[in-house]
């Protein structure tokens, strides 16, 4: 294959929006520079755009084809590829599909699901259209092995399975660490919406105190049924590790990630997991569910997170050490495909698929 040289990311997710899909391409986009790869990232700060109804901090763009089209026609990158199914997803889809450009997209977050939970769309409604979406890409990237076989189960193609990594300088325990709670610390990080199950976690009955950081659709409402619980909005995240380290346990209550990157930020700072065992949660922590790879994962969460208590948080680091961001870029790159591939090329290229998806996934 010719060497990438440039590449296109498109994508609806982008600063100032605080997700585990920003901090991803934020970090994947400085990786890919180190490695002399010119990248331009087409997000939503020069379009034109509107709130997203029940997201109102997420932002999207409003009729974007014609301004993103002059833009990849300025470039003309040697790959693009899509991050996002949004609007902006959409029209570099139809961009590169009008031109017999091929590309790569991924799957980075659940929204079947979360339709599912916050508007009572079928599931299956949500996955037809995202596997109609991800039909034309020449590679899904699928951070996670739990995720790609519930892909395969809708009957996505062209899965290539890809982790995610988390910044080792930044994310480290930080000696002393206090947030000034009664102990033990039970802590949350993320989005305060529908798809995070956060009431699981809130209803839990643990000793101590529970806190969480975060925002999201669901926040006020969680706040006046949960007056005991320490709401703390969002931090920057040079903040983060003094939190995560001063927590005694991360319980992360979803159940319908695809990766859930906040659990190894959490890890890298030396905090145990608490976690159902499902995708997602089933990657980071791995094979063995029982504190020994750093979490808990178990059926009932205020099992798991009284068990994640007795935890190592030496065990926790030294699991999250394994998930190493020059590896995530190298592999991103090898699944990159260069946007002028012949037809008969990309024909050939799907009979590797079944071989592509039985790789391991590091």
């Amino acid at each position: 294959m010719q060497p990438i040289r440039t590449l296109a990311i498109v994508t609806d997710a982008w600063k100032p929006q605080v997700n585990g899909v920003v901090t991803t391409l934020v970090e994947l986009v400085e990786g890919l520079k180190a490695r002399g790869i010119e990248v331009e990232v087409i997000e939503p700060s020069t379009f034109r755009r509107i709130p997203c109804p029940g997201y109102r901090e997420i932002e999207l763009s409003i009729l974007p084809y014609t301004q993103l089209a002059r833009r990849l026609d300025a470039l003309r990158p040697d790959a693009i590829h899509i991050a996002t199914e949004g609007p902006l997803g959409g029209a570099a889809r139809r961009y590169a599909r009008r031109r017999g450009l091929a590309f790569t997209t991924a799957f980075h977050t659940r929204f079947p699901d979360i339709l599912a939970k916050a508007l009572r769309v079928p599931q299956r409604w949500g996955y037809a259209w995202f596997r109609r979406f991800h039909a034309p890409s020449s590679g899904v990237m699928v951070p996670a092995e739990g995720m790609l076989k519930i892909l395969q189960q809708h009957g996505f193609a062209k899965l290539r399975r890809w982790s995610h990594g988390v910044d080792l300088e930044l994310f480290k325990p930080v000696p002393g660490a206090d947030l000034g709670l009664p102990r033990p610390v039970w802590l949350y990080v993320g989005r305060v919406s529908y798809e995070k199950n956060l009431e699981a976690f809130l209803e839990l009955e643990l000793p101590g105190s529970k806190l969480v950081y975060g925002v999201g659709p669901l926040e006020a409402a969680l706040k006046k049924r949960y007056p005991q619980v320490h709401w703390r909005g969002v931090v920057a995240r040079e903040h983060l590790p003094a939190i995560y380290s001063g927590a005694d346990v991360f319980v992360f209550p979803s159940r319908s990630e695809t990766f859930g990157l906040v659990m190894l930020e959490a890890m890298a700072c030396g905090t145990p997991v608490a976690a159902y065992p499902e995708a997602g949660p089933l990657d980071v922590i791995g094979e063995h569910h029982d504190g020994r790879n750093g979490g808990v994962l178990h059926a009932d969460l205020q099992a798991a997170a009284r068990q994640a208590l007795l935890v190592s948080r030496q065990a926790a680091r030294e699991r999250a050490l394994g998930f190493d961001w020059a590896a995530v870029c190298d592999r991103f790159i090898a699944h990159l495909v260069p946007a002028n591939v012949p037809a008969s090329a990309r024909l050939a290229a799907r009979g590797a698929d079944s071989s592509a998806s039985s790789m391991p996934l590091r």
